[in-house]
């Protein structure tokens, strides 16, 4: 016993000592964890950018031109208008995010395809492709505009009277009473006062959504502050730096044995099995000592609430022997120092993303989000916000912990057969 804590106790030194781990471990996940953190939301109180549009106007006529300065009104947009050339190159080159081209003669023919079985006219969205969600969202707010200023225009306007009466004309002789019905109908509301744009209150007229929302963040414990972008993106930080601490080590053990020291310290009376566990336990001590420091300065800086403390140590702790876990088992089947951290970067990185650090896991197809659930790093980053901003009970925290000793166990097993195989 006196060996292995003396062997734990050289390892904490020799990493405090070691500034470069420090910075590597510690710094740069709080850094980046801030600075994704704020792009998410931070503490809920950003305000999202607005989208820049270009605006290729090829109509003249009333319907385009107020469908080009509704757009403009937009808050959430910042439309610049440009020719058709322009526009395609500042996408392709990214410093627009889309374009609306909205061809000749669009008003016209879209208040004809709104009643009538008329050829629909396009509007042509250029986007980004590095940026898909935007072409949903840009859509969006041109069919709403598109919507409510061509409806206002076919209920009042004079294009819209002209439409009616042609129509009308065109089904003289034809057995549809029901429609013409409606647009003797529809021709009569036209020719009302109450009708034209903007008198009933000076409302704009039109067509509009039907309805209203009203947004309320939800969790499942008393977080009085809601969401709090930060709690997840240090979730997400801390797992992979800390990983990354895990391959320092496994990496460490594989120098160790090429250098000799390794060797030497097995001649003497110290059992394979006692510097192996003495190894994982001081990255353990590490690991979680590092992942506390990080979210307590979330909590000091940004004012992440960790609504289930006890849950959160029990997480944070399984989280940390899984790190020397994994590092063992790089250790284990690791070739060479060289061959080994690349691979093990490869396999880390894959982790971090599959289990959510980098992008939510609910953007993933479905078949990835359920291979996900065989991932260690998905149950230790939805564990850390099941104990912080959603506030889950002690009951989440147990299936984190369970599942990432599961892994542990399984690392482990494997890396000490492996080194007892190799040393027999």
């Amino acid at each position: 016993m006196t060996a292995f804590l003396a062997l734990v106790r050289k390892d904490l030194i020799l990493f405090l000592s070691d500034r470069r781990a420090l910075l590597i471990n510690l710094v740069l996940p709080i850094a980046i964890a801030a600075f994704f953190g704020s792009l998410f939301g931070g503490q809920g109180q950003t305000r999202t950018g607005t989208i820049d549009v270009a605006l290729v106007q090829q109509d003249s006529g009333d319907i385009g031109r107020r469908v080009g300065a509704a757009l403009k009104a937009d808050p959430n947009l910042h439309v610049t208008e440009m020719s058709v050339a322009a526009a395609r190159a500042a996408v392709g080159k990214g410093e627009q995010k889309a374009a609306i081209v909205i061809p000749p003669g669009f008003g016209e023919a879209a208040g004809a395809a709104l009643f009538n079985a008329a050829p629909k006219p396009r509007i042509e969205v250029l986007y980004d492709p590095s940026k898909s969600v935007v072409l949903a969202m840009v859509k969006g707010l041109l069919t709403q505009q598109v919507m409510q200023i061509v409806s206002a225009e076919m209920f009042g306007g004079q294009a819209g009277q002209a439409l009616t009466a042609k129509s009308l004309a065109s089904l003289e002789g034809r057995a549809d009473p029901a429609v013409r019905e409606f647009l003797g109908s529809l021709q009569k509301f036209q020719a009302s006062p109450a009708a034209r744009p903007g008198a009933a209150g000076g409302a704009v007229g039109g067509l509009s959504m039907p309805f209203d929302t009203s947004e309320q963040p939800v969790t499942s414990g008393p977080v009085a502050a809601g969401y709090n972008a930060y709690a997840h993106s240090f979730a997400g930080m801390g797992v992979q730096f800390i990983l990354f601490l895990g391959v320092d080590m496994g990496i460490g053990i594989l120098l160790a044995q090429r250098s000799g020291i390794f060797n030497r310290l097995l001649a003497a009376p110290i059992g394979l099995n006692t510097v192996l566990l003495a190894r994982a336990a001081s990255a353990a001590i590490i690991a979680f000592c590092l992942l506390c420091v990080m979210f307590g300065f979330a909590v000091v800086v940004f004012k992440v609430n960790i609504a289930n403390p006890v849950g959160f140590i029990g997480v944070a702790a399984c989280f940390a022997i899984l790190t020397a876990s994994f590092g063992l088992l790089i250790a284990a089947f690791g070739k060479t120092p060289e061959a080994a951290r690349g691979i093990a970067i490869f396999v880390t990185l894959l982790m971090v993303m599959l289990g959510g650090a980098w992008l939510p896991s609910f953007l993933f197809p479905d078949w990835v989000q359920k291979i996900s659930l065989a991932v260690p790093t998905r149950w230790a980053i939805d564990g850390l916000d099941a104990m912080t901003w959603r506030g889950l009970g002690f009951d989440a925290a147990g299936m984190a912990m369970a599942a990432q000793l599961g892994f542990a166990l399984l690392f482990g097993a494997l890396a000490l057969m492996k080194f007892k195989r190799d040393r027999a």
